[in-house]
């Protein structure tokens, strides 16, 4: 479950159940005229119940762009993010996206530090009822230990807020035999994401896979 933490209210408030802060401003307000400057700053706090394949608890913020943290995470993972020219579009876009992070519950593990986040996802709204994950990075020291299930639920959580229907997320396609990218498939097939069509020429050389999670029924 996700617990929206802060606001004047004392104490937490289930998200799932109302949608809002515990000071009455809606969970997600997104600008519309803009792709790129989806949504204002919430300030809230999500904490994450951990999943039983999870070994810790995770917090979820919500705020303004943090660039730095996207280059520090991307640096780390050459696997998923080796081209540079890549790596360096992400954290031009990252300057304009605000940043969902995910920090341990707790202490925090061998080898992070407790002031960093251990995980950055950005998302962008291309229209009224559609999203995207865009990017989503999660420090290989927590690997499969619940970071990025916290990070798609908060987000999923402010996009049926403000009535979304759809997720889409694009990703290395299966005609590709990279295991780093077998892995990511994996995970967001266990967040609900189905696989839709993979294409060839977006991304010169490699099979792109759209996966597509449906959001909330469609409106009568």
């Amino acid at each position: 479950m996700i617990w929206l933490v802060g606001g004047q209210g004392p104490g937490s408030v289930p998200l799932d159940r109302v949608g809002l802060r515990p000071d009455g401003v809606a969970a997600a307000g997104w600008r519309r005229e803009n792709r790129y400057l989806p949504w204002r700053s919430r300030g809230y706090v999500a904490q994450m119940q951990p999943s039983p394949s999870a070994s810790r608890r995770w917090r979820v913020t919500s705020e303004e762009p943090d660039p730095a943290t996207v280059e520090r995470l991307l640096r780390k993972l050459p696997t998923w993010f080796g081209i540079e020219s890549s790596v360096v579009e992400y954290i031009e876009s990252a300057r304009r996206l605000p940043a969902y992070l995910a920090w341990p519950h707790g202490p925090a593990p061998v080898g992070l530090s407790p002031d960093l986040p251990a995980g950055v996802l950005l998302a962008v709204r291309h229209f009224p009822r559609s999203a995207e994950i865009y990017l989503m990075a999660v420090d290989p020291a927590v690997h499969r230990q619940g970071a990025g299930r916290a990070l798609v639920t908060a987000l999923e959580s402010d996009l049926i807020a403000d009535h979304v229907e759809f997720l889409q997320v694009k990703t290395l396609g299966p005609a590709h035999p990279d295991p780093g990218y077998a892995r990511t498939r994996q995970f967001y097939a266990s967040v609900g994401f189905q696989p839709l069509e993979e294409i060839s020429g977006l991304w010169p050389g490699n099979p792109c896979l759209i996966m597509i999670k449906t959001m909330a029924p469609p409106s009568p």
